[in-house]
Parts: structure tokens; C-alpha cells; sequence
């Protein structure tokens, strides 16, 4: 189950760095392609956590740049975005796995798709808004 989480966070992920750079994507469309091309990604996940994140972005953009003072949202780190809105909806908003679990899986990502400043600032932010909460 933890690789299914892993690979649907990537899914959405992609999806809300593309919906950033091209607004008039269909979403969902966008995901079930994701969503195949990963292989072994829990759909269902990923469409909560999607139209989760999608459906409260204005909130948990406040809740971000709230942990990240120096910082505003649009000027962070591209892939650090989708990151920080995927680990805000899960830790202040979805109870199925602990604050530090979506952080590691959070932190692992920006890894893996960006930078080692783009990890620490990950970390830096969710451990902020974790504590917070």
C-alpha cells in the first residue's frame, strides 16, 4: 500500500505542476494518464487527494506561505508547490496517515523530482505546519 501512495502522490503531483503551467487542462483527464503511465497507483487516492487539494487550494496556499514567511507561494520553487499543497491537504485535512509519513513521502518526491534545496524546503515548510497543527 505505501508504493501505491508514493507512485499517487507523483500522479498528483504532475498534475497540479501542469495545471500551473496550463491552466485550461483537464484535470482529471491529466490524472487517469498519470495514473497509467506510473502503473500501481491507487486511483481512488488520487482523486481525493486531487479534488482535496484543488477544492481548498486558497486555504492551504494561506497555511503555506503562513510556515514560509519570507515567501510567497508563486515564487517557490516549481516542483516544491504541488508538494507543499499535496502535504498541506493531508496533514491539515485527511486523517488516514500520520503528519510525519505525508512529510517523509513529501520530502522523498522533491527528492526525486527536484532539487536537494527544493527536499529542505519541503521539510522546512511541513515541519512548520505540522507543528502547528
Amino acid at each position: 500500500m505505501a508504493r501505491k501512495r508514493h507512485l499517487s502522490r507523483i500522479a498528483v503531483m504532475q498534475v497540479l505542476f501542469e495545471r500551473g503551467h496550463h491552466n485550461n487542462i483537464d484535470v482529471l483527464q491529466a490524472l487517469a494518464k498519470n495514473v497509467g503511465e506510473l502503473g500501481g497507483a491507487d486511483e481512488e487516492f488520487c482523486k481525493v487527494l486531487l479534488e482535496g487539494t484543488m477544492s481548498l487550494e486558497k486555504e492551504l496556499i494561506i497555511h503555506i506561505e503562513t510556515c514560509a514567511p519570507e515567501w510567497e507561494f508563486e515564487k517557490m520553487d516549481p516542483i516544491a508547490r504541488p508538494l507543499l499543497l499535496i502535504g498541506a491537504f493531508e496533514i491539515l485535512h485527511a486523517d488516514d496517515a500520520p503528519p510525519a509519513v505525508v512529510m517523509n513521502e513529501c520530502i522523498e518526491i522533491a527528492k526525486e523530482y527536484g532539487t536537494d534545496e527544493t527536499a529542505k524546503f519541503v521539510n522546512g515548510v511541513l515541519n512548520a505546519m505540522a507543528k502547528k497543527v
